[in-house]
């Protein structure tokens, strides 16, 4: 490292978790952001501040008046702006060693593959469950940690997913028939920081390998009462994701010929 990143990095360099062969993880480290909205704005603003090197955006929106409650990376003159292309100028202007990308696509099963492939670790913080299995499909097939959170009026979760434990859909088998949006059933705006900065705090533990993620736990949040707790997910043997059927594996068969 140059006397200029020992010197922006040095509480990482203290921390005996990190240090110097930490930092150069994360120097070297390549990750995805599906989403950069209200978690995926704090996700890579961490993200990039702790020096990762390489960061991809993904989003195909436009930052909108009703986002700046809750979406801090934006501010008003970002209005009308694509919500990657503004998220990955910031993080670049944040850190010169971040080298920032974007990709104004929205993201879904047919090109899930492609737009994730050459990363070390997802994140998603997008709120449609579509996008959520095309990014689990794809972070399996291609062997990545995913790295997902969520929120809702008061409350956030947050958890790690991918073999050998469970994979999302483990978690969510279908999209729920009452699923709501932000939109419909508001939020509280400091709850995406929160959220959207754990899932960052995650993608560090991983590329570091400090301390224990949150694979095979869900961690949840309640924001009202200022209460959280952890619970154990199993892996669903008969997942359409990553189960042992006969159906699934030649799934799975079919997409790694795909990748290659």
């Amino acid at each position: 490292m140059t006397p200029r990143q020992i010197d922006r990095y040095a509480r990482h360099l203290m921390l005996r978790e990190v240090g110097g062969p930490g930092q150069n993880a994360l120097l070297r480290a390549r990750i995805a952001i599906v989403g950069a909205g209200g978690l995926g704005g704090p996700a890579g603003l961490y993200l990039a501040a702790a020096g990762v090197g390489h960061v991809t955006v993904i989003d195909h929106d436009l930052v909108e008046r009703s986002n700046l409650q809750r979406q801090v990376q934006f501010g008003d003159d970002r209005i009308g702006r694509p919500k990657a292309r503004a998220l990955a100028n910031r993080m670049m202007a944040l850190n010169p060693d971040c080298v920032a990308g974007a990709r104004q696509r929205r993201l879904d099963a047919d090109n899930a593959l492609i737009l994730l492939d050459g990363y070390d670790v997802v994140l998603d913080g997008t709120d449609s469950f579509e996008t959520r299995f095309a990014v689990n499909a794809a972070c399996l097939a291609l062997g990545k940690p995913l790295v997902s959170g969520a929120v809702g009026r008061w409350d956030g979760q947050l958890g790690v997913f991918g073999a050998p434990g469970p994979c999302y859909r483990c978690f969510v088998p279908d999209a729920p028939d009452d699923a709501q949006s932000c939109a419909e059933v508001g939020i509280v705006g400091a709850l995406t920081g929160i959220v959207g900065s754990a899932m960052a705090l995650e993608a560090v533990k991983i590329v570091t390998g400090a301390g224990e993620a949150l694979a095979g736990r869900l961690w949840l949040y309640d924001g009202l009462a200022g209460e959280s707790r952890t619970v154990r997910l199993s892996r669903d043997v008969d997942c359409v994701a990553c189960g042992d059927s006969d159906v699934v594996r030649e799934r799975k068969r079919w997409t790694s010929r795909t990748v290659e």
